[in-house]
């Protein structure tokens, strides 16, 4: 999955020198906590966020009234409180990578550059949530599996032709390691929505069949 198929295409920005006042007013007016920074040529030069805003404005024990308060916000410019050189993302890159980074770096979003560092996106935490509610198939309902399978042992295709003899289609599959010396790997599949009876039926069969195996199940979003 590259970062260009689930990034927001249509970014708001901002130059240097828009004042704090008004930055604060595009976040509020079109519900997003960040703004990208780009100078005339569309690099992208800093980010600025509604932390950022609240952090660089005068307490509420402040002795300003109202209107020296907007005058000093109307004054005060984004590039007098932007991160400077944020860390950028690139089109190509697979989201996977960049959930990493922004992990890492504590990032709620990052824009998207081309390969002259010019705006072309921005993708967020949102976007990441957006990917993982795809993935996992989670939005379709229907009940996922959790099994502990054993490494290297080709558990995981007898798991899946049990599930299919029973009745079952698959929507996601999906694995991880805990450690590179881990002896087992957790999987969880999830299946297509089915009655409640034949959900029960399913997960007694694979409790009969994978007794050592099965973790648990989580019951599927039924629609109200």
């Amino acid at each position: 999955m590259l970062v260009e198929e689930w990034m927001t295409k249509k970014v708001i920005s901002i130059n240097p020198g828009t004042s704090v006042m008004k930055a604060s007013r595009i976040m509020k007016d079109n519900k997003i906590q960040r703004l990208p920074v780009v100078d005339e040529a569309g690099h992208v030069v800093g980010i600025v966020s509604d932390r950022d805003i609240k952090e660089a404005s005068p307490s509420k024990a402040t002795t300003l009234d109202m209107h020296e308060l907007y005058y000093l916000l109307g004054e005060l410019a984004v590039q007098d409180i932007m991160s400077r050189n944020p860390v950028c993302a690139h089109k190509e890159e697979s989201v996977e990578s960049l959930a990493v980074k922004m992990i890492a770096g504590k990032f709620g979003g990052m824009p998207v550059v081309d390969e002259e560092n010019k705006i072309i996106g921005i993708i967020t935490q949102s976007d990441i949530f957006r990917v993982l509610v795809s993935i996992t198939g989670v939005a379709m309902g229907g009940m996922q599996l959790a099994f502990d399978l054993p490494v290297g042992e080709g558990k995981l295709p007898v798991v899946m032709e049990a599930l299919r003899q029973s009745g079952a289609r698959i929507v996601s599959v999906l694995s991880s390691l805990d450690s590179a010396e881990a002896a087992t790997r957790r999987v969880y599949i999830r299946l297509l929505p089915l009655p409640d009876a034949d959900e029960a039926r399913i997960v007694r069969e694979m409790r009969t069949d994978f007794p050592s195996a099965l973790l648990h199940h989580v019951p599927g979003i039924r629609a109200s």
